[in-house]
């Protein structure tokens, strides 16, 4: 005999139809495991946040004002190469004096009376009619370059930027130089004679690459004294880390 014959049949419940067959209790259900969590996928705004803090911290840093000395008697508008469009470049360009091509007119004329002089002396005292073909030579030149003088001193400009400072000249071959304000290790002013009785100066931006050194003609003396301390001042502050 076997377990299920053994088993006697269950009591009917009192009031229950005896005829209703008794339906044996469910078993209870298994405890269902919790799901796990996962983190919502992260946006790409919130994803690109932590990379646009450096840059809304640098956008954040003080930029260096131009003193408004730097544009008092300098021309209105640099000379841009014929067919180029302007520079891509934050700020604004300043631009030299005119009384440079005034001082540099005057310098090379005194440099053409001596070279002339010279040659009269060597080719009527001394007899050498040679004199003339290097003599000649000289001349050419220095009034070539008196030529186009005015138009590469319009081309001519600086542009203060948040960590760097601009120098552009030249028309046909440009030059474009920027030197970084925590690179600076000395500013220099120098003016000579026919400079300073035109009111003229030139500063010189020393780095620790003599390639990158910088040298700004035709600034006005309040201009230069100025930059000068301008630079000096954002230097110190750039090599600090301020």
């Amino acid at each position: 005999m076997t377990d299920s014959q053994m088993t006697p049949p269950p009591e009917p419940t009192p009031g229950a139809d005896p005829l209703q067959p008794v339906v044996p209790p469910a078993p209870p259900a298994p405890p269902v495991p919790p799901a796990p969590t996962v983190a919502p996928p992260a946006t790409p705004a919130a994803a690109a946040a932590p990379a646009l803090m450096p840059a809304t911290a640098a956008l954040s840093r003080e930029e260096p004002q131009a003193p408004p000395v730097l544009d008092e008697g300098t021309y209105d508008k640099i000379r841009e190469p014929r067919g180029a469009g302007r520079l891509s470049l934050d700020g604004r360009w300043h631009q030299i004096s005119p009384r440079y091509v005034v001082s540099q007119f005057v310098q090379n004329g005194i440099f053409l009376v001596l070279v002339l002089a010279a040659a009269l002396v060597v080719a009527l005292v001394f007899d050498q009619q040679w004199v003339w073909i290097p003599a000649g030579i000289l001349i050419v030149i220095e009034l070539l370059t008196l030529v186009i003088l005015p138009r590469q001193a319009k081309a001519i400009g600086y542009m203060l930027r948040g960590d760097d400072i601009v120098f552009r000249k030249g028309i046909l071959w440009q030059r474009i130089i920027a030197v970084p304000y925590g690179r600076m290790q000395l500013v220099d002013i120098t003016h000579g004679p026919l400079d300073r009785a035109f009111g003229v100066s030139q500063l010189k931006m020393v780095t620790a690459a003599a390639t990158t050194g910088v040298q700004i003609p035709g600034l006005r003396q309040k201009a230069a004294e100025a930059l000068r301390d301008t630079l000096i001042d954002v230097a110190e502050t750039r090599r600090t880390g301020l």
